[in-house]
């Protein structure tokens, strides 16, 4: 089986995780502005008050790998490589600084410009996430964050600003990174600090719900300003979530869970919220307040595709004793042990084939192309005399694309493959620099100390390769 000769490699970044220059050109301040590194970072995200009382050692964000400075030379790597497609987001506090105005940043406006110009210089198309993680500050501390539904106005107003400003230039749009990660880690996702004697189940699902009409307000505005030139994606962070075990309770326990998990792309594909959301909210006290239009508007404007991050599939059990003695970690979700598979440096369950169990059930229950747009392993690597041998890298690559190309066998319609960190960044859970993804090494550690220097890995000429094949050699 070949792939389409129009298909689109390349590679993923994130504003917030890449460009530093926080205060550059009058950017305001956004949510990860305020997370510091390290065992620090968890504590933070999960309890966001602190993070806003207390001055940390090392903010990662504000410098990051400076990629506002440094984005000529990285995107010519990336040419390089022969992307064709380069994913990476706009920060919203770039364009609007407090996230509230009636008048964008013209500073952020143009740094965008040049960078999606500098694409254009090398054939490269830009797939761009309108919010990756990094909503204006300001919106959390005076409205709330996305549990207040002022930031559907002024979430539309920012997305009615860049696609009139980059209609020439732009054509794949993502509204939401990981949309369900708000429901894991609702400061992160949602701008959320959710107090002890709050239903956080209310707060959560309310604010899911002003996320998903605001993403299909932004593909109407899409629709308006550049008709069918504008294709427009949601984001999933997915993992296939096997039972534990073929007793009866743990499957219907991974069947639960695994509507959870598609419960937000549910209804942006398909414009309405699922049956099952009825038994879900009444057991978790969730009480969804809609305003007059919100059904029409979900569903006049569903997505035209759907993106997916995967890195690992998941288990779960119906009995709560397994989860004392077999938990291990992932992306952003715990899980249990799974017997058959390895795991990465920091614990993340490496299963190829769970790519190809993911990319079948998206699309049996979607029937829309899609777009994996986040994959890749996270390891700590060692530069030695300008080198970096990581055949790790290479090996857990091929062995998911093998899997991606196997899913397109299948049947499943895949629009591209970005891999995640195609230049080393900053991690968004942990905030460190040697947790690393990139094919392109840059000098730069945990304390933001370094040259900065890029450095090509050894996988990047392997990455060369499988893209000038179109996936013919691995």
């Amino acid at each position: 089986m070949s792939l389409p000769k129009d298909f689109l490699w390349g590679g993923a970044i994130a504003a917030n995780q890449a460009e530093g220059a926080y205060k550059k050109d009058g950017k305001g301040t956004s949510l990860v502005d305020i997370l510091p590194s390290g065992k620090e970072r968890r504590d933070a995200l999960f309890h966001p008050q602190k993070a806003l009382e207390t001055n940390f050692n090392h903010y990662p964000s504000h410098e990051a790998i400076d990629f506002y400075h440094t984005y000529k030379e990285d995107i010519k790597l990336f040419a390089e490589m022969g992307f064709k497609v380069f994913r990476t987001s706009i920060s919203w506090p770039r364009i609007f600084p407090k996230g509230d105005e009636l008048e964008p940043n013209e500073a952020g406006l143009r740094f965008y410009d040049d960078v999606f110009d500098e694409c254009k210089k090398y054939g490269i198309e830009p797939l761009v996430t309108l919010n990756h993680f990094d909503t204006p500050l300001y919106l959390v501390t005076e409205y709330g964050g996305w549990r207040n539904r002022k930031l559907i106005e002024f979430y539309e107003r920012y997305a009615r600003v860049v696609f009139d400003r980059y209609s020439d230039k732009v054509k794949y749009w993502l509204t939401f990174n990981e949309i369900n990660m708000l429901l894991h880690i609702p400061f992160f996702g949602g701008g959320l600090i959710i107090s002890d004697d709050e239903n956080a189940n209310q707060v959560k699902f309310q604010a899911a719900h002003h996320q998903l009409v605001a993403s299909s307000l932004a593909t109407k505005v899409a629709k308006e300003i550049n008709g069918d030139e504008f294709m427009i994606g949601c984001m999933l962070a997915a993992a296939e979530i096997y039972p534990y075990s073929c007793h009866p309770d743990d499957m219907l326990k991974s069947v639960k869970e695994n509507q959870k998990q598609y419960f937000f792309i549910d209804v942006q594909s398909k414009g309405e919220y699922p049956s099952y959301t009825k038994r879900l909210f009444r057991e978790l006290d969730v009480e969804l307040e809609l305003e007059q239009g919100d059904v029409e508007i979900l569903k006049q404007y569903p997505v035209d595709f759907i993106s997916f991050s995967y890195y690992s599939s998941r288990l779960t059990s119906a009995d709560p004793e397994v989860y004392k003695t077999n938990k291990t970690s992932g992306n952003a979700f715990a899980s249990l042990r799974n017997p058959h598979l390895e795991a990465s440096d920091w614990g993340w369950q490496i299963d190829p084939v769970g790519l190809r169990v993911t990319m079948n059930n998206l699309y049996d229950r979607y029937q829309k192309p899609l777009f994996i747009v986040e994959n890749g392993l996270g390891a700590v690597d060692e530069l030695k005399d300008g080198i970096v041998e990581d055949d790790y890298r290479i090996d857990y690559m091929r062995e998911h694309l093998k899997q991606m190309i196997e899913a397109v066998d299948d049947g499943v319609d895949l629009m591209g493959y970005t891999s995640w960190g195609c230049i080393d960044l900053v991690s968004a859970g942990t905030g460190e620099m040697k947790k690393r993804y990139g094919f392109i090494y840059v000098d730069i550690d945990n304390e933001g100390k370094g040259t900065g220097k890029r450095y090509k890995k050894k996988s990047f000429e392997w990455y060369k390769k499988v893209i000038k094949s179109n996936g013919e050699i691995l």
